[in-house]
C-alpha cells in the first residue's frame, strides 16, 4: 500500500514538473509574441480615455428625440423579459423588485448597440428600414447585459440546491481564463467587425466614412448576394441530408461482426483526415476537363464526350456537394459507429423474438436511440456546409462558373464564404460591405443553431 501511494506520488510531481516545463518552454518560445500582445493590450487600455471622451461628446450632442427612444425601448424589453424569465409572481415584492431591476439594465444595455450605431436609425432622416431595423437591434441589445443579471437572480431562488456553487466567486474565478480569453480573441473582434460594417471603406486604403446601416441595405438590393444565398442554402441542404444518410448507412455497416472491421473503418473515416484543400484536389483529378481527369478520360473512352463537370452551372454545383460530402463522411462515420455500439443488444434480441423485422427494429428501436448522435452532427454538418466548403470551392470552381450574361447574377458555386474572402480581400475591394457580410452569415448560423436547439432537440431520445 506504500508503495502504491509513494508511486502515485511520485507521478503527481513529475506530471507536475513536465506540465511547468512545458509551460516556460511555451513562454520563453513565444516571449516575442506574448510581449506584442501585452504591448497590444496596453496600447487598447491607453485609448480608454479617448474613447470615453467621445462617448461622452456624442450623448452631449445627441439630440434628446433620438436618446429618450432607444432609452424606452430597452426598458419596455428589459422590464417584460424580466417578468417572464426571472419574475416569481409568489412574491410580489421581489417580483417588482426584479422588473425595476430589469427594466433599467435594459434601458442601459439598449445602449450598446444604439451607441455603435450613434443612434443613426433613430434620427428624423433615417429610411424606414432602417429605423425598424433599429428597434430590432434596441430590443436585441436590451438582453446583453440582462443575461447575467437573470442567472444571478435565478441563483437566489436556488440557492441551496445542487449543481450551485456556494461561494460565487470561486466560480466566477474558475471561469475568468476562459472568459478573459474568449474577450480577447472572440468577442473584441467580433465588436471590431461590427463596427467595420457600419463603415464604407476600400481595402487595402486607410480611409473610412461612417454609412450607418448602409453596407446591410446594399446587401438586399445586390443581385449577386441574393444569388449567393440562394446557392449556400441549397448547398447546405444538399450536403448535410446526404451526408448524414449515407454516413448512417454505411455506419450500420461498418457496425457488422465481420473480419478486419477495423481496417474497414480506419479507411472510411480517413477522408475526414484531409483537409478542404486536399480533397478539393483529389475531386480535380477526377472531374479535371479536356480529358486530363480520370472521370472525364473514362466518359471520352466509353461514351466518346464529356460532360464539363465544373462550367455547367449544376454540374459544378453537385461537384462540390460531392467533394464536401466525401470530406465530413468518415466525421459523420466516427460518430454513428460509436452510437450503434451503445445500443442496447438486449432491446434489439427482445424484438426479434417479438417478430419485428431487421427495418422494424432500426426504424423503431435503433435510430431513435441514435437521436442525441443525429442532433450533434446535424448541427455540426450545418456550420461545415455554411463554412467548410470554402476549401473544395476555393480548389474546383473559384465561385464559378457564371450565372446571367456576364456573369451578373455571380457564381454558381460563389456560396456566402466565398463571397465575403472575395469582397475582403480583393485590392480595391469594399471592406465594410464584406465586415456586414460576415455579420450576417454569423446571424444566420447563429439562428439556425438556436432554432435546432428550440424544436429538433425536442425530439432526441436520450437514454437513462
Amino acid at each position: 500500500m506504500d508503495s502504491e501511494l509513494r508511486f502515485e506520488r511520485f507521478w503527481t510531481r513529475a506530471g507536475a514538473v513536465i506540465a511547468a516545463a512545458l509551460i516556460g518552454y511555451f513562454v520563453v518560445s513565444e516571449l516575442s509574441g506574448l510581449l506584442r500582445l501585452l504591448e497590444w493590450l496596453g496600447q487598447g487600455i491607453a485609448t480608454l480615455p479617448s474613447a470615453l471622451s467621445v462617448l461622452l461628446a456624442h450623448y452631449a450632442s445627441l439630440p434628446l428625440s433620438a436618446l429618450i427612444l432607444p432609452v424606452c425601448i430597452g426598458g419596455v424589453v428589459g422590464g417584460i423579459s424580466t417578468a417572464l424569465v426571472a419574475g416569481d409572481a409568489r412574491h410580489a415584492a421581489a417580483h417588482r423588485r426584479n422588473i425595476v431591476i430589469g427594466a433599467g439594465m435594459g434601458a442601459l444595455s439598449g445602449q450598446i448597440l444604439t451607441a455603435a450605431l450613434r443612434h443613426c436609425t433613430y434620427a428624423l432622416e433615417a429610411p424606414l428600414g432602417e429605423t425598424v431595423a433599429g428597434v430590432i437591434l434596441t430590443s436585441v441589445s436590451a438582453l446583453i447585459l440582462l443575461l447575467p443579471i437573470w442567472t444571478l437572480m435565478r441563483r437566489r431562488r436556488s440557492e441551496g440546491t445542487s449543481g450551485y456553487f456556494r461561494r460565487p466567486l470561486l466560480a466566477y474565478g474558475l471561469l475568468a481564463p476562459t472568459l478573459l480569453s474568449l474577450g480577447l480573441f472572440l468577442y473584441f473582434p467580433a465588436a471590431q467587425m461590427v463596427a467595420l460594417s457600419l463603415n464604407l471603406r476600400r481595402f487595402p486604403l486607410p480611409q473610412e466614412r461612417f454609412v450607418c446601416l448602409g453596407n446591410y441595405s446594399a446587401l438586399t438590393v445586390d443581385p449577386i448576394y441574393q444569388t449567393s444565398l440562394l446557392t449556400t442554402v441549397f448547398i447546405t441542404v444538399a450536403v448535410v441530408l446526404i451526408s448524414l444518410a449515407l454516413s448512417l448507412g454505411i455506419a450500420v455497416l461498418a457496425s457488422q461482426k465481420i473480419r478486419y472491421a477495423v481496417v474497414y473503418r480506419v479507411i472510411l473515416i480517413s477522408p475526414f483526415a484531409l483537409s478542404p484543400i486536399v480533397t478539393g484536389v483529389l475531386f480535380l483529378a477526377l472531374f479535371r476537363e479536356g480529358g486530363t481527369g480520370i472521370l472525364s478520360f473514362l466518359a471520352l473512352q466509353i461514351f466518346g464526350s464529356a460532360p464539363s463537370w465544373l462550367r455547367d452551372p449544376t454540374l459544378a454545383r453537385w461537384v462540390i456537394i460531392g467533394a464536401s460530402v466525401w470530406n465530413i463522411l468518415g466525421f459523420n462515420i466516427l460518430f454513428y459507429i460509436a452510437g450503434l455500439q451503445n445500443v442496447p443488444k438486449d432491446l434489439l434480441e427482445a424484438a426479434q423474438i417479438d417478430g419485428a423485422t431487421a427495418i422494424q427494429r432500426f426504424a423503431r428501436i435503433t435510430f431513435p436511440l441514435l437521436s442525441p448522435y443525429t442532433f450533434f452532427l446535424l448541427i455540426t454538418n450545418v456550420t461545415y456546409a455554411f463554412y467548410g466548403v470554402y476549401g473544395a470551392i476555393d480548389t474546383l470552381t473559384q465561385g464559378g462558373p457564371p450565372i446571367g450574361a456576364a456573369g451578373q447574377f455571380g457564381g454558381a458555386t460563389n456560396v456566402l464564404i466565398y463571397k465575403l474572402y472575395e469582397d475582403g480581400f480583393s485590392p480595391g475591394s469594399p471592406l465594410g460591405l464584406a465586415a456586414a457580410q460576415a455579420v450576417v452569415l454569423f446571424v444566420v448560423v447563429a439562428g439556425l443553431t438556436f432554432l435546432q436547439f428550440q424544436f429538433v432537440e425536442r425530439r432526441v431520445t436520450y437514454g437513462e
